[in-house]
């Protein structure tokens, strides 16, 4: 189950079901679960914990140094959960900070390119597309899709069934549901995810009426729109995207569209 070239530390700790291919490293430090699967010059490093099942494609960097100049070397950490995909050439990289681990969380999928910065926490069944990267200490929230060559400041939230389109760019809390395009706009809900996810008419359509009270107001601030809908909406869904615009500290992307000419976005 082991390439007689790899190189792993008597230190780390290997299921016996791991599979470890030619020219892979693993550092002390190192524990993977049950049914890993290592590729070909594959790096696991740092005080990296691995749960089960997840694969590693060529040349994936897992567990690296942060990039991070305050850091002075401190034995920091990665935990990854079960049932992960890193391709190629994939870098995930441990915290910067002692007290505070990077968490990959379960059933994600990473593409070739994609970067992990130190610090983030990134939650399950998200998805993200060659060359997307996040920046440190971002939070990534459940079911989110990153396409390809987007960017995520540090710090940022990006909120649960969120989508951001290739190329896009914030440095501003992304709301749950929503889609991002260009630099920190929305342009509506992500209805197929919504429905991907059981989201009925109904719920999508309360959504609809939220995100128009909120980003497409006519008139008033921000803040008064949101104190309005907090008093009106009152379904689960509409609580978790109130809930994270209102404890949002960096702002948040707003709808990049004119008000006029566009009264809703097709279901």
């Amino acid at each position: 189950m082991i390439h007689p070239s790899a190189v792993i530390h008597p230190g780390a700790k290997l299921h016996p079901s791991v599979r470890v291919g030619p020219c892979a490293v693993i550092d002390e430090g190192v524990e993977l679960g049950a049914e890993c699967v290592v590729g070909p010059q594959v790096y696991l490093t740092g005080r990296t914990v691995i749960g089960s099942h997840n694969v590693f494609h060529a040349g994936a960097v897992i567990g690296d140094a942060p990039q991070d100049l305050k850091y002075r070397g401190e034995p920091t950490g990665l935990r990854i959960g079960d049932h992960n995909v890193f391709h190629e050439h994939v870098t995930v990289h441990r915290s910067s900070k002692v007290t505070e681990d990077t968490m990959v969380g379960s059933h994600n999928f990473l593409m070739a390119g994609a970067h992990v910065a130190h610090n983030c926490h990134v939650g399950n069944h998200v998805i993200m597309a060659n060359g997307a990267l996040l920046g440190g200490h971002v939070t990534v929230h459940d079911r989110v899709f990153i396409s390809g060559n987007a960017l995520a400041h540090q710090f940022v939230r990006i909120g649960t069934l969120a989508l951001m389109q290739g190329g896009s760019a914030i440095s501003k809390d992304l709301p749950p549901f929503t889609i991002a395009t260009g630099d920190n706009g929305i342009c509506g809900l992500n209805h197929v995810g919504l429905r991907r996810a059981g989201y009925t008419a109904e719920q999508r359509l309360e959504l609809k009426r939220l995100y128009h009270k909120l980003f497409r107001r006519s008139g008033g601030t921000f803040r008064d729109a949101l104190a309005a809908a907090q008093a009106e909406f009152a379904s689960p869904a509409a609580l978790e995207m109130l809930g994270f615009l209102a404890d949002s500290k960096r702002g948040i992307c707003t709808d990049h569209r004119s008000r006029r000419g566009h009264a809703g976005e097709p279901e």
